[in-house]
């Protein structure tokens, strides 16, 4: 009789679990309390898989093994609870997928910078010639790589969702690109506890692995004093004591014979916090022998994620950046320092319990304009009212782009960088962006 494996969630991640679980022999059941799409219904029933939307049946998890908790699904809805109560062990779909793979982990995760880094390693491996894939919270999932693809690399975006539930999940070089408040509604409001769900990337480490972490971080540093890991540490950053550190135009990686030298006069990605993400992933080639000219080679070439710091257009030469994916204050910081011009800053969404006293310099400094789009703006207004020239507020995009085209002068920026989630009025951050990129053009 085959074992009985339960997903919890029908999204691309339990997908994923479910198809490589019933791939590797077992009895499958995926149960979600919302509705499951008609293209997910179809693949699930052409795969004979059982399945439940709009609910979750208790009895038909409890002869379970194993439970694959999807990442978005908070600890405190009853299910989760219940199936507690019973004693049934939950996992990630992550901690599921690395039991059945050989491959050479990599996993990235970091309030910040941990899409546009892991590209970044993604790139510096394929084009040295490596059979590597990328997957995880960005793109394919992790399962469904494992099911899918051959390889023996995978370079894998992980949010602290996804490593909330993990048992021995333990990647062969593990990234921290920064901590910063974020997703605290999912953590009791406390930093702490966000933090625990960052280092749980090395929980289970070997003394063979590695971590390598951004060294200008304060609460990473602070946190990782107190953690107790055995993998071997290497940092990035621009301390002068750091690993990898750059100056000058130039990452410089500490090894046993010599200094290992990268110009990035060519790096197009403007910003400390793109040189940071080059550090990390320059480091991780380095620690897989990918030689310097490679690295070099492949970094002068990158080209960026969608959303993040994406010029649009430049119409009557303002230009209009899209950062949609700064979702919360740290990005939106790093987007507002790394622009010279003038700039009519768009903002707000879903507040996830931020706090924007680390902005008001740079708004004081650098920015003309606000323009608050949300549902509900009081908050933006409360802090940045008095601040500069102007605030208005509007909940729609193609408004919010009319409003800042009529404010820019020649040589200004108009820069979507919201600080915050983006569900009270777009589908995601993707949604986002693309409707302030549709406005743009249609101006």
């Amino acid at each position: 009789m085959k074992e009985r494996l339960v997903v919890l969630g029908a999204g691309e991640s339990g997908i994923g679990a479910a198809l490589l679980a019933q791939q590797q022999g077992y009895d499958v059941f995926v149960s979600d309390a919302s509705r499951i799409p008609d293209a997910t219904q179809q693949l699930f029933d052409e795969a004979s898989i059982k399945w439940e939307h709009q609910q979750h049946s208790l009895d038909q998890m409890l002869a379970a093994k194993w439970i694959v908790k999807s990442p978005g699904i908070p600890k405190e809805v009853p299910i989760i609870q219940q199936l507690k109560a019973h004693n049934k062990v939950l996992i990630s779909e992550i901690e599921f997928a690395s039991r059945f793979t050989a491959a050479t982990l990599i996993a990235i995760t970091g309030s910040n910078g941990k899409t546009t880094t892991t590209m970044l390693t993604y790139s510096l491996l394929k084009e040295a010639g490596l059979k590597v894939v990328m997957g995880g919270n960005i793109g394919t999932s992790f399962a469904r790589l494992v099911k899918e693809k051959s390889f023996d690399y995978c370079v894998l975006e992980v949010s602290s969702f996804q490593l909330d539930d993990l048992q021995t999940f333990a990647p062969k070089i593990g990234v921290i690109t920064n901590i910063t408040p974020d997703h605290l509604d999912r953590y009791e409001y406390n930093l702490a506890h966000y933090v625990q769900a960052k280092l749980n990337l090395t929980a289970h480490q070997k003394a063979s692995d590695f971590l390598v972490f951004n060294a200008d971080d304060a609460h990473l540093v602070e946190a990782l004093k107190k953690k107790q890991t055995k993998a071997q540490q290497y940092d990035f950053g621009f301390n002068a004591h750091a690993h990898t550190k750059w100056e000058k135009n130039q990452i410089t990686i500490k090894n046993k014979k010599e200094p290992v030298m990268i110009n990035t006069s060519e790096f197009p990605l403007a910003g400390r916090h793109n040189l940071l993400n080059a550090m990390a992933a320059a480091t991780v080639a380095n620690l897989l022998s990918i030689s310097k000219e490679q690295i070099q080679k492949s970094l002068s070439h990158f080209q960026g994620a969608p959303h993040r710091m994406e010029k649009a257009f430049t119409i009557q030469k303002v230009d209009y950046i899209n950062d949609s994916k700064a979702t919360n204050v740290n990005a939106t910081y790093f987007a507002l320092e790394s622009i010279s011009s003038p700039i009519i800053w768009i903002a707000g969404g879903v507040d996830k319990g931020n706090d924007y006293s680390s902005l008001l310099p740079l708004v004081r400094e650098k920015v003309k304009a606000i323009v608050c789009l949300g549902v509900d703006n009081d908050k933006l207004l409360e802090v940045f009212s008095g601040l500069c020239e102007t605030v208005v507020q509007t909940q729609s995009m193609i408004e919010a782009v009319k409003i800042c085209q009529k404010i820019a002068e020649k040589n200004e920026t108009v820069l979507l960088s919201p600080a915050c989630a983006s569900f009270d009025l777009f589908q995601n951050y993707e949604d986002r962006g693309d409707q302030f990129k549709k406005a743009v053009q249609n101006l």
